[in-house]
């Protein structure tokens, strides 16, 4: 794998996104859990999250620009998302350990009914309530900045997807073939086209992202467990079963779906929720990276730790002409950011790769953990700069 580009370069080749956010009143019914809220829609949502319940300071919002502020008081790791009719995802947060707070502004266009949910432990279908969103609709700025953003943006999702197909049919070959080694040396390389743009798939309905990366560690009872950490299990652990194949087909038509979906001419994308991604991308390498539980038994970690920080990095980039315009210096310090874990993470080179995770020492652990929370605290301001103000 080659060395990811500078921001300054990745600046010059991305331009900027379209922008958007939300507002609200009111408390969410849930299908379980404790709710309550305030009839005044206030000019932030808060959301008080615990392990049992989803507390919401109001239901009700206008189309625009609404932010929730949540605060997660339970044990468990949480999230929390916004949907629209179809489970399709309009805005989430990710990985919110316990006693943390993480702001999301969402944009909803469309007046109407949307869903809210907190998900405790990260899985399931949440501590769900209603989010009714009155006014006329709001059209996103299509000209200028915004546009090329939005376009510069959807290129380069659409790029790592038309790589990751054939790189997943390779890795895939390579498992029907019974070549182990193979596939053993294609598995992290098959990934990282994934990795950079996880955020995307994971708004697309259907469990779309569950099917293709979920890990062992997140499986529901019943659940049938598909993807690639399925697959590096039966390559590293439990050898080829008799399903592997099965499994392997699945895959590829899981990546062909995502394919498709970003194909389509109705998928848009909107700043506000790049920059989320860009954030989300952050917070994935500190919770499950940084801990090795990612690629638990292939020890890949830095593979998708990589992928994960070329995405941010990209999605940053894209939004710069809207961020230098507004904040210059949050920019500036951005940068710096960027450059210091890459610098830390060139350590780990070997090769066109990167060194098994498990010789990562826990004080090199920490080091990086430490560069990922100074970058993840600049990147997290990033959406609130460029929304519509």
């Amino acid at each position: 794998m080659k060395v990811h580009p500078s921001a300054a370069a990745l600046t010059a080749f991305l331009a900027a996104l379209t922008l958007a956010g939300c507002q609200a009143k009111e408390p969410a019914s849930t299908d379980s859990g404790e709710t309550s809220g305030a009839t005044a829609a206030p000019a932030e949502i808060t959301v008080e999250a615990s392990d049992t319940s989803c507390v919401l300071s109001g239901t009700e919002g206008t189309t625009g620009a609404n932010t929730f502020v949540v605060t997660n008081n339970g044990n468990k790791v949480t999230e929390f998302y916004v949907y629209s009719e179809g489970e399709r995802v309009m805005g989430e947060v990710e990985n919110i350990s316990p006693g943390l707070q993480r702001k999301l502004i969402v944009q909803l266009t469309q007046p109407g009914t949307y869903t809210t949910a907190c998900k405790p432990g990260m899985i399931g279908d949440g501590i769900r309530g209603e989010f009714t969103v009155t006014g006329d609709e709001v059209q996103i700025d299509t000209e200028g900045k915004f546009k090329e953003a939005a376009d510069s943006y959807k290129r380069y999702v659409n790029s790592q997807v038309e790589a990751l197909v054939p790189a997943v049919e390779a890795f895939v070959a390579a498992v029907k073939a019974g070549d182990i080694e193979a596939a053993k040396a294609q598995y992290p390389t098959s990934r990282v086209y994934y990795e950079r743009i996880e955020p995307v798939a994971e708004s697309f309905p259907n469990d779309l992202d569950p099917r293709i990366d979920l890990r062992e560690a997140d499986l529901e009872p019943g659940q049938q467990w598909t993807g690639f950490h399925r697959l590096e299990k039966d390559l590293w652990v439990d050898g080829l079963q008799p399903d592997t194949n099965a499994i392997a087909d699945q895959l590829v038509a899981d990546v062909k779906e995502l394919q498709a979906g970003v194909s389509a001419p109705d998928f848009t994308i909107d700043s506000t929720q790049i920059a989320g991604g860009a954030q989300g991308l952050l917070d994935e390498i500190a919770t499950s990276k940084i801990s090795g539980e990612e690629d638990i038994f292939s020890h890949t970690d830095l593979w998708d730790f990589n992928a994960n920080l070329q995405g941010s990095q990209t999605a940053v980039a894209s939004v710069r002409p809207i961020l230098d315009e507004r904040n210059p210096d949050l920019g500036q310090r951005v940068d710096q950011r960027f450059e210091e874990v890459e610098a830390l993470l060139e350590k780990y080179r070997e090769g066109d790769g990167f060194v098994s995770y498990d010789k990562v020492t826990e004080p090199e652990r920490q080091e990086l953990s430490r560069a990922i929370d100074a970058l993840s605290k600049e990147v997290s301001q990033v959406q609130g700069v460029i929304a519509p103000q």
